[in-house]
């Protein structure tokens, strides 16, 4: 039982301090401190859990977390409890206690008068904690059914279902086409939100449990499709949706304008230690970044570590209010005004403005661009906007990176051909359990759903493996979380109200 009084005598919400500004934009180490005097900050935090009748916490994450019982074993201080509880329904914590945006405390009952309780900073803490005490640790099956999986791609989705599958008994073999395992944990997340040890020991722990990994394998290239399905008995297709979409305007051919990605798995590749020739590189230029999501404000803190001279981010959606909307009430996940930890690291933000050219004046070097065009606009229910008359102007801008999103997977390689198919939205068809329209080929995370949550990702890649292992052998003992159709909370209330 929780403190019955908890959240009455602990109102404030408590996060761990941030490193200084000025000292954390000199390298790319994590921004928030971990300090052993802030336990007990986490306990009063943990207190605050109201051990609700009806936890909608749980609801607002797919994973199911069972949230209001790791509070507890938290408060009490019993480590090794609440690691078990949370690697229940959550194979890597400590990546979602530091990348995902927490729609659980959206829901969190307290929510509704007070201030949350800080789950995904306790949740963090758990991990963390449960690593430094060897809490964690291998779980090896103890039969194998001689069955074969290959899983491609070893992002959260591909990593989540190749645990699950090898601690059912089955030989997994993940395969990546770069040379370090992690998809867009490694190469694409800054060091700054989730340093690189965090992936390193969980992939130490799979391999012990006996996963085997194999970096550097371009499947649909060095393995075609055809021989993938001969070698192995099932196929996990967790491919992400990598395609990005683009900005089709006048001058994009300009030379220093580049996708947000390829910036920054440059950047996180030079921070793991690798020589990048030629890298593209914010340092001493005017920087912007069109879009205003999760990306672009990573690629904001990289400009700003590597030396930009300004950094500025523009949004086409209008600046958002800092409180819920009406038609967003709780426990929905409100689409509010947020500050990321990058943004506070000096720049600017400019909203309600879409880009309407790129430009050279040849003062950057022939074909290079050295301003932007842009223009304030309203923009309407059906996504389309109109231009606010007299608003254009020009920023300079030496440095050009887009980040507004993906479009689904690559074609021409391994999807097809396999030959499963895929929707308008580039996504891969599948069934409610994962399955693709080619017998034994199953898919999950974004190439599936479309850019989404990473705890989307492995709730998905942990129902797939059930859905893989039930393919397999008739039956499967393995948690599903979420379906096909399943849909965020704030999703399933809108559309009880529309």
């Amino acid at each position: 039982m929780a403190d019955p009084r908890g959240f009455l005598n602990y109102r404030e919400r408590e996060l761990p301090a941030r490193r200084p500004v000025p000292v954390r934009i000199l390298d790319f180490r994590e921004v928030y401190e971990r300090r052993q005097e802030d336990a007990p900050a986490l306990v009063r935090q943990a207190t605050r859990c109201m051990d609700c009748g009806v936890p909608f916490c749980h609801a607002g994450c797919p994973l199911g977390n069972l949230i209001p019982e790791w509070n507890e074993l938290t408060r009490r201080e019993d480590w090794e409890a609440a690691i078990g509880r949370l690697h229940a329904t959550n194979n890597f914590p400590e990546w979602t206690g530091r990348l995902c945006p927490a729609p659980c405390e959206s829901a969190c009952v307290l929510g509704i008068n007070q201030p949350a309780v800080t789950i995904k900073n306790i949740e963090q803490s758990i991990a963390d904690t449960a690593w430094d005490q060897g809490l964690v640790t291998p779980q090896v099956p103890d039969r194998q059914t001689g069955r074969t999986v290959a899983v491609i791609g070893s992002g959260p989705a591909g990593l989540a279902a190749a645990q699950q599958l090898t601690r059912a008994g089955h030989t997994v073999a993940v395969l990546e086409r770069d040379d370090r395992i992690g998809g867009l944990l490694t190469y694409g997340i800054p060091d700054f939100k989730m340093e690189k040890v965090q992936v390193d020991r969980r992939v130490a722990q799979m391999e012990a449990e006996g996963t085997v990994f194999r970096p550097g394998v371009d499947v649909g290239t060095d393995v075609t499709g055809e021989q993938l399905r001969e070698r192995y008995d099932a196929v996990v297709l967790a491919l992400g949706a990598t395609v990005p979409r683009e900005v089709p305007v006048p001058g994009r051919d300009l030379g220093g304008i580049h996708v947000a990605m390829d910036y920054l798995v440059q950047s996180n590749r030079v921070v793991a230690g690798d020589d990048v020739p030629d890298q593209v590189t914010a340092a001493g230029k005017d920087v912007v970044i069109i879009g205003g999501g999760d990306t672009g404000s990573d690629c904001f803190g990289t400009a700003r570590r590597q030396g930009a001279r300004s950094v500025t981010q523009i949004d086409i959606n209008v600046r958002r209010g800092e409180d819920r909307a009406p038609g967003e009430p709780w426990p929905m996940d409100p689409r509010v005004f947020t500050v990321s930890t990058s943004h506070e690291e000096g720049g600017e933000r400019i909203f309600g403005t879409a880009t309407l050219e790129f430009v050279s004046d040849g003062s950057a070097g022939a074909g290079q661009v050295t301003h932007i065009r842009m223009v304030e606009v309203v923009r309407h229910a059906d996504r389309s906007t109109t231009p606010v008359e007299g608003t254009e102007r020009l920023i300079p801008a030496q440095l050009v990176l887009i980040a507004i999103g993906f479009e689904g997977v690559p074609r021409g390689g391994l999807v097809d051909q396999l030959g499963v198919d895929v929707d308008e939205r580039g996504r891969v068809v599948h069934d409610e359990m994962f399955a693709t329209s080619v017998p034994g080929v199953f898919v999950a995370g974004d190439a599936g759903r479309g850019q989404s949550l990473i705890v989307w990702a492995i709730a998905e890649g942990r129902s797939c493996a059930a859905a893989v292992d039930h393919y397999l052998d008739g039956g499967s003992g393995l948690p599903v979380p979420v379906t096909a159709s399943s849909a965020p909370l704030g999703a399933g209330i809108a559309s009880l109200g529309s």
